[in-house]
């Protein structure tokens, strides 16, 4: 026998993998292989076995240790007989056939003709995904194409050799695999719980574990809440193509028909997402209730991009009801925008829908409109960096009442130019300066004039010293860096309302800013002293930790500065921020901000610590009363949320909102879920208990359960049960 002769029956031998639908085509693309596609294409074949050789009759004998390859396809079989006279290919097994990681096959014995494309499996088995396995006494290819399996059990469970029953399986009398749609057709099926029938379906139908966007029914899921009584959720996935889909759920309960969708589609230089629901129920009859959000990201070319969020919704207590999303306003977005290395553009289109009880939504600027471009230059002559900014805002109230219909629109051109210097002993000299020019146009409040117009002129010079240490043997590395900077300003013009800056934060994002108001509405006045220490400490065992330290003193009070911003008077209070980090295990960050009289105006810690069975995430704020912040009383809030795996298959979680200042829960959860190789049962309660008007305390009860092995996930080996 030759050598070309050994090498064309390899290349037959491998192209079995048509059989029980090997996968052919790239999972990634979502394309099924085309019929009777195979992969002989994929590259040169090799045989080895212990014997092979050639009888009289023109038969091919390999035996002993059998193994063929050909890319990422290998045959493994005892013996393999092959008649070039009839062009019967027989093989004896134990037969295994592996395809990558996808799919395997199993067998004891396979007849097959010259073609590959028909023949017969015997005590067959087809493994998907190392995890779906389904087992017949008789497999049939027939066109190359499909595969026929009788007498057959269906599972993704652990199926012991002590002839224990799985904890679920699926039996039917037949299994027709479509390799190039890859679905699964059942007939006369039944579904098992430890052998005991629970489901009988004449008919059915499943997409592979190969496929990764198929059309059909998605796991289902029961809620049942205080308000809606007990309901059922069907998702149902259409594939709209390799680049669209939609999902319709229906939601059914005693008090409600909903239906909720969701489309989806990705285009060449894009994508967009919408999700809602249409809703007719008991708890305000007779009205079409729901929600629609939206978004998309497209490329228009040479750097510009336009981006839209969509959210409405039909009353203020939708989202709450149906346990979407609890937000209290609503913000829908147009942008275009374009960032490069030296220029920056966005132009914004938002309107703003309150969702809280005691806003007055004609009395909010609902309309707003932001556009901003920024270029940065170089000059040669002078050196440094200059800025040249343009800014226009303007933001419509739709009441027409005077003062609280207030209309602004405001354009602002900012020119800053900045240099560093460093000095010896690696002191570092910063300095800027620069002129800003408002201009204001006010509709609606007879307290203004028409228009106002404003001139300022800045300037600020910061004196830095970063230092650094390594410690004795390279334990750690620590970096200080104390820090002074002296600025002034001087606005010229008249006063202005204050819709833009309305709330300011203290922080170490600003502790060095000219101006610490969020927007160019209000700016600072006079002369300005911050000065400030930062340190951190990276350990080379995980170990980091850092803090910051400021305040700042002024010539003369700014009004603009509510009581709580730590901002208010000549001497603001001291900004304290620190934070703790223990690799991916432990993170602590806090923040306060410290009176004269070591009172705390403000104060916030979160936390998060990541063990090898245990997730804590907890959150402390506290806020003291302020009238122009809209706080009557003072605010004390604690988050936390929790999750511990019991076992390897059991895990629970936990979550709870408490507001110190009233005394009560606002929020609580609590989830179990049981997961191992094929099934994953999902239990969750969460409990409302603020109310208003229009929103009433609930509990929301969800249960759901998903079983394995009908998806391109593959099962962990961490929830794998034994047979002990």
């Amino acid at each position: 026998m030759t050598a070309r002769r050994i090498t064309a029956l390899a290349a037959a031998l491998l192209l079995t993998t048509a059989m029980g639908a090997l996968p052919v085509a790239s999972q990634t693309t979502g394309q099924a292989a085309p019929a009777g596609a195979t992969t002989a294409q994929a590259g040169p074949a090799a045989l080895v076995a212990d014997r092979v050789f050639i009888t009289p009759e023109r038969t091919l004998v390999a035996e002993g240790n059998v193994e063929a390859f050909q890319g990422e396809t290998r045959l493994r079989a005892k013996k393999i007989v092959f008649d070039d006279t009839s062009g019967k290919l027989t093989i004896t097994g134990p037969i295994r056939i592996d395809h990558g990681g996808d799919a395997t096959i199993l067998a004891d014995f396979a007849e097959l003709d010259r073609t590959l494309q028909d023949g017969l499996l015997t005590g067959a088995r087809m493994v998907f995904n190392q995890q779906l396995q389904i087992a017949s006494l008789q497999m049939t290819r027939v066109g190359g194409r499909y595969s026929q399996m009788y007498k057959t059990a269906v599972t993704s469970c652990h199926v012991c050799s002590d002839g224990r029953p799985p904890l679920w399986q699926i039996r039917a009398r037949k299994i027709t695999h479509d390799e190039a749609e890859r679905q699964l057709y059942f007939e006369d099926a039944q579904f098992l719980v430890y052998d005991v029938p629970i489901l009988y379906l004449p008919g059915m139908r499943l997409p592979d574990p190969t496929l990764e966007r198929a059309t059909g029914f998605l796991i289902p899921s029961v809620r049942s809440t205080s308000t809606l009584g007990t309901g059922i959720k069907v998702p149902y996935f259409f594939r709209l193509g390799d680049h669209a889909d939609l999902t319709l759920t229906p939601y059914y309960s005693n008090s409600t028909s909903t239906m909720e969708y969701r489309y989806r589609q990705a285009f060449r230089a894009g994508r967009v997402t919408f999700e809602g629901a249409h809703t007719r129920d008991d708890l305000i009859d007779g009205e079409d209730r729901g929600y629609l959000f939206g978004n998309g990201h497209f490329e228009l070319g040479r750097g510009y991009m336009l981006d839209f969020d969509i959210q409405t919704v039909s009353d203020d207590a939708y989202l709450v009801d149906y346990g979407h999303e609890d937000l209290d306003r609503l913000k829908s977005e147009l942008a275009f925008s374009r960032y490069k290395m030296r220029s920056a553009f966005r132009t914004r289109l938002i309107y703003y829908d309150s969702l809280r009880e005691d806003d007055d939504d004609s009395e909010q600027p609902s309309i707003v409109m932001d556009s901003s471009l920024e270029r940065r230059f170089f000059p040669s002559r002078i050196g440094g960096e200059l800025r040249a900014n343009v800014d226009f805002h303007a933001h419509h109230r739709t009441s027409d009442e005077d003062v609280v219909g207030r209309d602004v629109t405001r354009a602002t051109a900012d020119l800053n130019w900045r240099q560093n210097w460093i000095l010896s002993r690696g002191l570092r000299l910063d300095w800027q300066t620069g002129f800003a020019a408002d201009t204001f146009s006010i509709d609606g409040d007879s307290n203004y004039p028409d228009r106002i117009d404003r001139a300022t002129p800045y300037t600020a010079v910061k004196l830095s010293l970063p230092m650094t240490r390594v410690e004795a043997g390279g334990a750690a590395t620590q970096f200080l860096e104390p820090v002074v900077q002296l600025a002034w300003s001087d606005v010229n013009g008249g006063d202005v309302p204050v819709d833009e800056s309305t709330i300011v934060e203290f922080d170490q994002g600003n502790l060095l800013s000219l101006s610490r108001f969020p927007a160019s509405d209000q700016r600072e006045d006079g002369l300005v002293l911050a000065y400030g220490v930062n340190w951190a400490r990276y350990g080379s065992n995980g170990w980091t930790a850092s803090a910051s330290f400021g305040q700042v003193v002024r010539q003369t009070a700014d009004s603009g500065f509510s009581e709580t911003s730590g901002l208010s008077g000549t001497t603001s209070d001291v900004l304290a921020a620190a934070q703790l980090r223990l690799g991916n295990r432990l993170s602590l960050t806090g923040r306060t901000l410290l009176g004269g009289g070591f009172d705390i105006g403000k104060a916030e810690l979160r936390g998060s610590w990541t063990g090898e069975n245990t997730r804590l995430e907890g959150t402390y704020l506290w806020l003291s009363e302020d009238e122009d912040e809209d706080r009557d009383e003072s605010l004390s809030e604690i988050w936390f949320n929790g999750g511990y795996d019991i076992t390897p298959n059991w895990s629970a979680s936990a979550s709870v909102r408490y507001d110190i200042a009233s005394g009560q829960t606002t929020r609580s959860g609590l989830g179990v879920v049981y997961q191992n190789e094929c099934v994953t049962l999902d239990f969750r309660v969460n409990r409302r208990y603020t109310s208003s008007s229009s929103i009433e305390p609930t509990t929301d009860f969800g249960f759901s359960i998903s079983l394995s092995g009908f998806s391109v996930d593959k099962g962990s080996e961490k929830y794998k049960r034994s047979c002990s």
